[in-house]
């Protein structure tokens, strides 16, 4: 475990905001939303395979979504900021927040994994 003022050294002011404090980025800002290439995608804060390409879709949303992340890349807990709960996603290796799951998502898991593109880097596949 790195401490607050490691994290801050080492990532953005928006990674940081995202990463540490639960923070959203502004739908549609991300390049990674409109990104379809063959690759996967890691966390920004400690590198952990996530999410494969072979999973991401175009949910609308306006932030890079997938309908399942990689085995045991991610854990949940219960967001209680707005109104209702929802389902939060953090990387299982240093508990960085990368967004919310939501039941909307298509077949094969009816799942939609909304994360926020600040707190993934793209990784393409090598040929």
């Amino acid at each position: 475990m790195k401490s607050d003022k490691d994290w801050k050294k080492e990532l953005s002011q928006e990674q940081y905001a995202v990463l540490r404090e639960h923070g959203t980025e502004r739908a549609g800002t991300s390049p990674l939303d409109k990104n379809y290439a063959p690759g996967e995608y890691r966390c920004a804060a400690c590198g952990l395979p996530l999410f494969s390409s072979e999973t991401k879709y175009d949910s609308g949303s306006g932030w890079p979504s997938f309908w399942a992340p990689l085995d045991e890349a991610v854990g949940t807990s219960t967001d209680f900021k707005l109104i209702y709960p929802r389902t939060e996603v953090h990387c299982r290796r240093c508990g960085g927040h990368l967004g919310h799951v939501f039941e909307d998502g298509p077949e094969p898991t009816g799942q939609r994994y909304c994360m926020n593109g600040v707190a993934l880097d793209f990784v393409p596949k090598e040929d």
